[in-house]
């Protein structure tokens, strides 16, 4: 099944589609995507992205990301990609950075060009995530102001967005 990215136009409005599978190269267009941060009992979650993934693959990042498909709110995109990302249901989300966006290249020279908000799930106590290998390699719960301190000592070792998004401080605010 073919999964479609929304592309942006320099005013940041919809200007078609394309496969998401021959978007990502040396020469990414920017297109429309999602940040997702999970917290629970005050502490946040990292995932370690598969190692099959095609950019930035076995890096720590935020909990998930994803593109919303032609017509989705995002939203409801937040909500799809949580369940087969980390097979978490939810049913709430709140957007955080509205007017996020980056572009960043990889080791590979793979492109990351998008207009992509950042949203914050909360989940009850003891629910665990599920991940799906295919996305994620590993996770862990971590003291929000840890992982602040870490991006900022060692932002190689992490997602180029998560540690943008970590510089913003409307998210450092919810997650403190």
């Amino acid at each position: 099944m073919t999964e479609l990215v929304v592309l942006a136009g320099s005013d940041g409005l919809p200007a078609g589609t394309a496969d998401k599978a021959a978007v990502h190269t040396t020469d990414t267009p920017l297109h429309f995507a999602f940040s997702a941060w999970v917290l629970r009992e005050g502490k946040v979650l990292v995932t370690r992205r598969a190692l099959s993934k095609k950019t930035w693959p076995g890096v720590w990042t935020n909990a998930f990301c994803g593109h919303p498909a032609p017509g989705e709110e995002n939203a409801a995109a937040v909500i799809r990609r949580a369940h087969f990302e980390l097979g978490l249901a939810i049913s709430e989300v709140r957007e955080v950075l509205p007017d996020f966006s980056y572009r960043a290249v990889d080791s590979s020279g793979i492109v990351e060009h998008e207009i992509c908000p950042v949203f914050l799930v909360e989940l009850a106590p003891g629910v665990e995530p599920q991940p799906n290998p295919d996305e994620v390699d590993s996770y862990e719960w971590v003291e929000p102001a840890e992982l602040i301190r870490a991006a900022e000592a060692t932002p190689f070792a992490f997602s180029p967005w998560m540690v943008e998004e970590l510089a913003e401080a409307p998210l450092r605010q919810v997650l403190a």
